[in-house]
């Protein structure tokens, strides 16, 4: 693979704090969330712009439903809003009868449910320490069913095209990689980068693992075993997202941040100048596409 051209990078969007990502395949738009000043931005191709959410911070995953929903994770779990209805509701708010600290990134399982991991916001929000997180899966039919334990603070989240291999970053520890079993059992848990600053993922059409990072410019690239790949260099001071997109899937959406962000973040503080920007970019080898997932929306 050849590096990416830093002058190839066009700035789409900007906000004060920008994270969760999604590319709408079908539709073409492109959805992003600001955890500061809130809510999920859809930009569509002809230029219309839509507000999701307006004033719900800490959204740090977007995914798509097969109706063209959008869903949202933060605190009290996982909304669904729909841009041309209007409607809107939660997908998941409780676990075993609790309402739900928080919800960071989210995967499709392939099934039609989706893969989550929690987060803690409340302890995020005092800006101290954070209590160790989960991954749950969320089946079709909204069983939920947790896979795995007592990861530091559960961020980007992937699953692989033949749905054998996990792949969860852990903030501040390393990204893991797990074996898929039967019914989702998550066995063989293993360090696959030691990167303390991971943030959010993306697999290649090749099986690369994309690992952006908070205090990192260039994302971090390995092999399905953890060998490395060359960085991909962006513009940005921090990247904390990454997706693909574009009729041929090269096109690369990427959130950036300034360089200390993230430890303002969280240490307590947040940004209040506009200096996070949505860029697009290209990729010499195509995204592993997305698949929406399949729930029944109210």
């Amino acid at each position: 693979m050849s590096e990416a051209t830093l002058a190839g990078f066009e700035p789409v969007a900007r906000g004060l704090y920008l994270e969760g990502l999604a590319v709408d395949h079908e539709r073409g738009v492109v959805w992003y969330s600001d955890v500061i000043a809130g809510g999920v931005h859809g930009l569509w191709p002809d230029g219309r712009t839509h507000l999701l959410n307006p004033g719900r911070m800490w959204t740090g995953g977007v995914l798509l439903n097969a109706d063209g929903a959008v869903l949202s994770s933060g605190a009290g779990g996982i909304m669904w809003n729909h841009p041309e209805t209007g409607k809107s509701g939660w997908l998941i708010h409780e676990i075993d009868g609790q309402v739900i600290n928080g919800i960071n990134e989210m995967v499709p399982d392939g099934a039609g449910g989706i893969l989550f991991g929690t987060n803690d916001i409340e302890m995020v929000e005092r800006g101290q320490a954070t209590r160790p997180t989960s991954i749950y899966r969320l089946t079709a039919d909204r069983t939920v069913i947790k896979l795995a334990d007592g990861i530091n603070f559960s961020n980007g989240l992937m699953l692989s095209a033949d749905r054998k291999q996990f792949y969860c970053n852990d903030t501040f520890v390393c990204t893991y990689a797990f074996d898929v079993g039967p019914d989702f059992a998550l066995t063989n848990k293993r360090v696959l980068v030691a990167k303390e600053d991971a943030d959010g993922m993306a697999l290649d059409a090749e099986g690369n693992v994309w690992i952006t990072g908070f205090r990192s410019s260039g994302i971090t690239r390995v092999r399905p075993d953890g060998s490395a790949i060359a960085d991909y260099p962006t513009p940005g001071g921090a990247i904390t997202q990454v997706r693909f997109g574009g009729a041929d899937r090269r096109d690369v959406y990427i959130n950036t941040v300034p360089a200390d962000a993230g430890d303002t973040l969280k240490d307590g503080g947040a940004p209040t100048e506009p200096r996070s920007v949505l860029y697009r970019g290209r990729s010499d080898v195509p995204g592993l596409l997305i698949p929406p997932a399949r729930f029944e929306l109210g």
